[in-house]
């Protein structure tokens, strides 16, 4: 006889985080979403990556956010999962992917550190919070969640336990990881 039960982290959070790295070579771009639960175990990894078009035709500022468009909208297709916010370096995204190029249905949080320069988007509610013995600046988009939404108690769950910039440096890791896999 199976003995119903809940798992903690689930209730206490109500769902997943995604945050998404975009890094790149000079000829390759990779990008990868890591989605975790409220204790910050992985629940899903989707990597890909694409070649940069070459010539003198793009300049580079419009190649850039190309290339974060493209990564991320095949990201948010491919995952498995919907998570209830998206977390993403506000040093790797451009502040207005969210704004003109990828209208999503969850909470935006670009996270810069307190010695990050990453100017506030047009749309953008700043906020800053103390994790672990660091500060991090917070540009939610389109607002930031409400105290006692899903999204926010899963932020607040991550935050207790010093995941807001951490799970940042686990995606890195698993695209290196694939692409030493691809032989890339």
């Amino acid at each position: 006889m199976t003995i119903p039960f809940r798992d903690a982290a689930e209730l206490e959070a109500g769902g997943n985080a995604a945050f998404l790295r975009i890094t790149g070579g000079d000829r390759r771009r990779a990008a990868a979403l890591l989605q975790v639960n409220g204790r910050g175990e992985p629940i899903e990894f989707t990597f890909n990556h694409l070649d940069l078009p070459s010539g003198p035709l793009w300049r580079p500022h419009d190649l850039a956010h190309w290339v974060a468009r493209e990564l991320t909208a095949s990201l948010l297709q491919a995952a498995q999962r919907s998570p209830l916010v998206l977390l993403c370096l506000a040093r790797e995204v451009p502040p207005g992917l969210f704004r003109d190029d990828l209208l999503v249905q969850l909470p935006v949080c670009r996270v810069a550190t307190r010695d990050e320069m990453a100017g506030l988007d047009r749309g953008e509610v700043a906020e800053e919070r103390r994790v672990t013995d660091e500060t991090v600046h917070l540009f939610w988009r389109p607002a930031p969640a409400p105290p006692e939404s899903p999204p926010r108690r899963l932020l607040e769950s991550l935050v207790t336990r010093g995941l807001v910039l951490e799970p940042f440096e686990r995606v890195l890791a698993g695209i290196h990881e694939a692409l030493a896999d691809q032989g890339s």
